[in-house]
């Protein structure tokens, strides 16, 4: 059921109006006395799920009783971090999810829907689970907050994927970042429909749909006047997130009639702490990139590799290499199938072989970078080549070379329209 709608490309959603319309989904869900809101963690501060939350928190007072950020595997909000994007909001309510040890088994996706859903990438059983607390908490009222925005995991992200990866368990992380990553990020990334969603909506209908789960979907992009809210959906079905998703295609892909040979992408030091979420860069832009091309990131803030210090170590071991060396490695290694969310990952962070990478990372050495298959460059002297603060996104000419420049990949999808249309 829908019980908000709104958005449209051009639409630019007020504090005042956005509050107003949280007021009118809350009003219609009725009288609630325990209720747990699930919104997205630092590296989702624009989604404005934060401001959703501090104006939950005003209509639910006390009753709000647990806030319980979908962190999946990256890592635990600092005070800092709820402070800036939870204003107001007592510290107190807020739950770290521990998903290696806090979960509860939900229920098993068959091994046969996997390998039919997957085209056969797949065949394993998906034992699935989620944050203890939403199934012993009590709650009459669980909100899941959040962005929807292409994804290279799932094609869309959001909806589902909240619950059962952001506060999931490492084999359902594990195993659903796999199967995206082995079907092929291209063939998925902007798309509602992928094999990965209908697992997590098998889980969702057999295994929570007890649960009094409402969504509240947001659509975020940058444009003309600035990055903005396009649209808010709320509803306890599929139905408000597909609305959402076809209003982020239009909002959040950028269809380039020509290849990038040159792009710069900047990481905002605040968003982006590890290559484990920075790698947005390569996989948001690798339909966009020309063979031969290269891919320039200026990443301040990046001090590691994975977000968890296991995850960390097994990038270091393997590297960011092609997709059929990271399935051999797979086969041969048994850390790695035990971890398969980081074999995905190391996919995720390859171009494959067809352009170059260039990692000018504000915390790692040259040594580290080359190690995992990047190439490197002084952050400083590359920061002076193409300052960020005087780039316009899109196409720009620095030095009579052109670039192609993007401020924040996390905001959308970027593609050459005849690769994408032949993918």
């Amino acid at each position: 059921m829908i019980y908000y709608e709104q958005g449209v490309p051009d639409k630019a959603f007020g504090h005042d109006e956005l509050r107003q319309a949280v007021v009118s989904i809350l009003d219609r869900l009725g009288e609630r006395r325990k209720v747990l809101a699930i919104p997205p963690d630092f590296t989702r501060f624009h989604s404005r799920a934060g401001e959703l939350t501090r104006y939950i928190y005003a209509y639910y007072g006390e009753r709000l009783t647990d806030i319980l950020p979908a962190i999946g595997t990256h890592f635990p909000m600092t005070d800092g971090e709820i402070a800036k994007m939870f204003p107001g909001i007592p510290r107190s309510l807020f739950r770290v999810h521990d998903w290696r040890n806090d979960v509860v088994h939900i229920g098993t996706v068959p091994a046969d829907y996997v390998g039919e859903v997957s085209g056969g990438v797949a065949r394993y059983p998906m034992p699935m689970q989620v944050n203890r607390m939403l199934l012993e908490g009590g709650y009459d009222l669980i909100l899941s907050i959040g962005q929807v925005v292409p994804h290279e995991v799932i094609g869309m992200a959001n909806y589902n994927k909240n619950l059962l990866v952001g506060t999931g368990g490492a084999e359902g992380i594990h195993k659903s970042h796999f199967i995206g990553a082995a079907y092929g990020m291209e063939r998925i990334m902007g798309r509602a429909d992928t094999p990965v969603r209908r697992v997590l909506n098998y889980a969702s209908e057999h295994f929570i749909r007890h649960l009094p789960v409402v969504y509240l979907q947001t659509v975020i992009s940058a444009g003309n006047d600035g990055l903005q809210m396009r649209g808010l959906f709320a509803g306890d079905d599929a139905e408000c997130f597909e609305k959402a998703a076809a209003l982020s295609l239009q909002t959040n892909f950028t269809m380039l009639d020509r290849e990038i040979h040159k792009a710069v992408v900047y990481l905002d030091p605040e968003e982006f702490r590890s290559t484990w979420v920075g790698n947005k860069s390569i996989y948001r832009t690798r339909m966009a990139m020309a063979d031969g091309g290269e891919l320039i990131i200026l990443a301040p803030g990046v001090r590691q590799f994975g977000e968890d210090a296991d995850n960390d170590t097994l990038i270091r071991r393997y590297g960011y290499v092609a997709t059929p060396q990271v399935l051999r490695y797979v086969e041969e290694n048994e850390e790695l199938r035990q971890a398969l969310g980081v074999a995905a990952h190391l996919i995720h962070g390859t171009s494959e072989g067809r352009f170059r990478i260039t990692y000018c990372p504000g915390h790692l050495t040259r040594r580290e970078i080359e190690s995992v298959g990047f190439g490197y460059a002084d952050l400083d002297a590359m920061t002076r080549k193409y300052p960020p603060h005087t780039l316009r996104e899109g196409w720009n000419t620095v030095d009579g070379e052109e670039i192609y420049y993007i401020s924040n990949p996390a905001l959308g999808l970027w593609a050459y329209r005849k690769r994408f249309e032949n993918t």
